[in-house]
């Protein structure tokens, strides 16, 4: 990942390295790994995650069926 620093805006820089680094998905793994996640407990964080995706997609397919 390369982000570039123009001469004294370093502020901005950081802001674009933690932008794509959220949009790459590193911040979230890094959070993670910080401590460890027990199988039952990361089965259970994916199941969560999967109802999640599912309900938003019915969500977004019920907008667009009132839209037309």
């Amino acid at each position: 990942m390369r982000v570039n620093v123009e001469p004294g805006k370093i502020d901005k820089a950081l802001r674009v390295l933690k932008r794509k680094m959220q949009n790459e998905g590193i911040i979230r793994e890094m959070r993670s790994r910080e401590r460890y996640e027990k199988p039952s407990e990361k089965k259970r964080r994916k199941e969560a995650e999967a109802v999640r995706r599912h309900r938003k997609a019915l969500r977004k397919r019920e907008e667009r069926e009132r839209a037309r």
